[in-house]
């Protein structure tokens, strides 16, 4: 179905640009766009993320914005998915009666929930004037939410777009009063219908001098022309390029189902982030936990998922212990779903329970299902009033002991720190989805993981380890069911339709993701045979720290008797567990000449002994 000039959830934002020729009350964030002349007003129900980084955009250029409806119950419909939108108009109706007389007041009005601004009054007054009309509409590939009606638009030409949108239009202030009082809309009827209709009457048209923006020169929507555009960087500066027509316009919005295409374009919008200046956006916003007193630090609810058997994972408990964070500030809620992890549980819970605020543990014998848990655990945190909820699963390493404390400095309501799988493009976060909203790789995903653009990155899908702000966690209730959905699946789809970010970051280096998708535990220590699976966590367990500086040139090896070398290989721990796993297998050969595990079946000198390659999976090269 093609959707269209919509909005991103049921709360929806309207903007306005008012060019006053006359001194007005200076309201908003700044005053200087009043001195140019413009006031930005804009309707929004809630402040969601979307919201506050359209008002980032509208600081960035000295825009000074007046919000109507913040607050009110939305009564427009849900217009992310059907026709809707009415209550916006008659909210307009009452906001802007006191320009109604103004003939020449010049009236901006955009969406804001998935509109960024990237540029000034001047360029919008500019831009405007080359119209030469009173009233100028944004224009679309798609018509909505009545198809018949597109034989009567005006025919266009060849890269021009025909059909109306309602997310953005300019016009001088009696005009815009008189079309949005022309006639009676309730709250759920259509807007962008109640528009269309306006425009495709002739007279009216011709009444109001009423044109589109065919060619994407002020306003630019997204749907259906995503492979129209290009991001363009001129020093610390970003843009965006319509490369059919040459413009660059002002105004863009992500319409439509092509929210998490936006929302990738906008990482780099408004000088977000450039090649030459890097991350300028994540600096901003952000807090110090440095002069907090221990006692005043966050509560924060660190809920720990062991759904499958997972490699390391006493070292998962100790890099969680080691977090550079007071424990008497942390909660901890353990769902623990293997038998096989009881051990290691009961080991974390008795070396540190009594650190922590308090510790919940839930074994096997009465766990619940992935998606209930972790509903059951959001749940929990709320009826703790905590501050922070942090989601970690086992396979989620946080080697970096500041990991927890440089979330909460970022400051955003979801952000997961970007981990991936050693020496793997696998990562714990998708930069773009398929229609169905299933994985897509954005062409800045590899740059992403491989580290090549450090930022801070809204993306459509994180897991593994995903830190909430508790002011989102009552809109996350029951966020890990959705339809037939997997739970992380249903958390990130839950968490967009509420009009909430789902940021990644890669601006430090917070640890990596365990591979446990062909770990068995069929053995004695089944971590032994993880060497070519998870090697980094293999060599930091069982490589000896100094056996590295036995290969330096310079390095002068011990020599006990001549020509025999001693050096460390391994730790005492990977010789305590292969002797434990050898007598645990247990198959010994009888110590004899003949050996039918030899190629010729005959050993010169026999031993009692067991081969490495007898004992499935536990290969060694050579």
């Amino acid at each position: 179905m093609a959707l269209i000039c919509r909005f991103f959830s049921l709360c929806l934002p309207v903007i306005f640009v008012i060019f006053p020729p006359w001194g007005s009350e200076r309201v908003g964030v700044h005053s200087s766009s009043l001195d140019d002349g413009l006031l930005l007003v804009t309707i929004a129900t809630e402040e969601t993320d979307g919201f506050k980084r359209f008002m980032r955009s509208a600081r960035k250029y000295d825009l000074d914005v007046k919000v109507f409806g913040m607050g009110e119950k939305w009564k427009g419909g849900d217009v992310s998915r059907f026709a809707g939108g009415g209550h916006k108009v008659n909210i307009l109706k009452k906001g802007l009666e006191k320009y109604k007389d103004k003939k020449d007041l010049l009236l901006m009005f955009t969406d804001s929930y998935d509109v960024v601004l990237t540029n000034d009054a001047k360029e919008i007054l500019k831009l405007f004037k080359k119209f030469n009309a009173r009233v100028v509409f944004s224009a679309e590939s798609f018509v909505w939410p009545d198809a018949s009606l597109a034989g009567q638009y005006p025919v266009v030409k060849q890269n021009e777009k025909r059909y109306l949108c309602s997310g953005g239009f300019i016009g001088y202030a009696q005009d815009i009063y008189q079309i949005i009082t022309s006639g009676s809309v309730k709250d759920k009827d259509d807007d962008q219908l109640f528009y269309t209709k306006i425009y495709l009457n002739e007279k009216l048209r011709r009444k109001w001098s009423i044109k589109l923006d065919n060619r994407g020169e002020l306003f630019q929507n997204l749907n259906g022309a995503l492979d129209e555009v290009a991001l363009k960087f001129k020093g610390a500066n970003s843009f965006m390029y319509n490369v059919k027509t040459g413009s660059t316009p002002v105004v863009i919005h992500g319409n439509g189902p092509i929210k998490h295409e936006f929302n990738r374009m906008a990482n780099y919008l408004v000088d977000s982030w450039t090649p030459t200046h890097g991350c300028a956006s994540c600096l901003e916003d952000r807090i110090s936990l440095k002069d907090y007193k221990k006692e005043d630090l966050p509560m924060v609810f660190v809920a720990i998922f062991i759904e499958h058997a997972t490699p390391f994972m006493p070292e998962f408990f100790e890099r969680l212990a080691e977090q550079d964070y007071p424990k008497d500030r942390i909660d901890v809620y353990l769902h623990n779903m293997v038998d096989y992890h009881i051990k290691d549980v009961k080991e974390f819970i008795t070396n540190h329970q009594a650190g922590y605020h308090s510790v919940q543990v839930i074994q096997p014998d009465r766990a619940s299902n992935d998606r209930d848990s972790r509903n059951r655990a959001i749940g929990e945190c709320l009826h703790r009033d905590c501050q922070y909820y942090l989601a970690l699963d086992s396979e989620a390493h946080l080697t970096n002991p500041k990991a927890l404390q440089l979330l909460i400095e970022q400051n955003r309501s979801v952000i997961a720190p970007l981990l991936s799988r050693p020496g793997k493009l696998w990562s714990n976060f998708w930069g773009g989805l398929t229609v169905n909203g299933f994985y897509a790789r954005s062409e800045d995903y590899l740059d992403i993981v491989n580290g090549l653009k450090v930022g801070l990155w809204n993306v459509p899908y994180i897991r593994d380890a995903i830190l909430v702000h508790a002011s989102q966690l009552q809109k996350l209730k029951g966020a890990y069911r959705k339809d037939n959905l997997e739970p992380d699946m249903a958390f990130c789809a839950n968490a967009r339709a509420q009009g909430i970010f789902l940021y990644v970051t890669n601006m430090a280096s917070y640890g990596h993701l365990i591979d446990s998708t062909t770990y068995s535990t069929e053995r004695l220590h089944n971590d032994l045979y993880q060497i070519f699976n998870n090697r980094l966590d293999w060599e930091k367990r069982y490589i000896h720290e100094n056996y590295s500086k036995n290969l330096l040139p310079e390095f002068e090896v011990q020599q006990p008797c001549p020509d025999v070398f001693w050096f460390p290989v391994t730790t005492e721990t990977y010789c305590k567990h292969l002797i434990e796993e050898v007598e645990h297998y247990g198959k010994w050969s009888n110590g004899k000449n003949e050996d039918s595990r030899l190629d010729g079946g005959y050993e010169n000198v026999p031993t009692r002994d067991i081969h490495m390659n007898q004992m499935a999976r536990m290969r060694t090269r050579g």
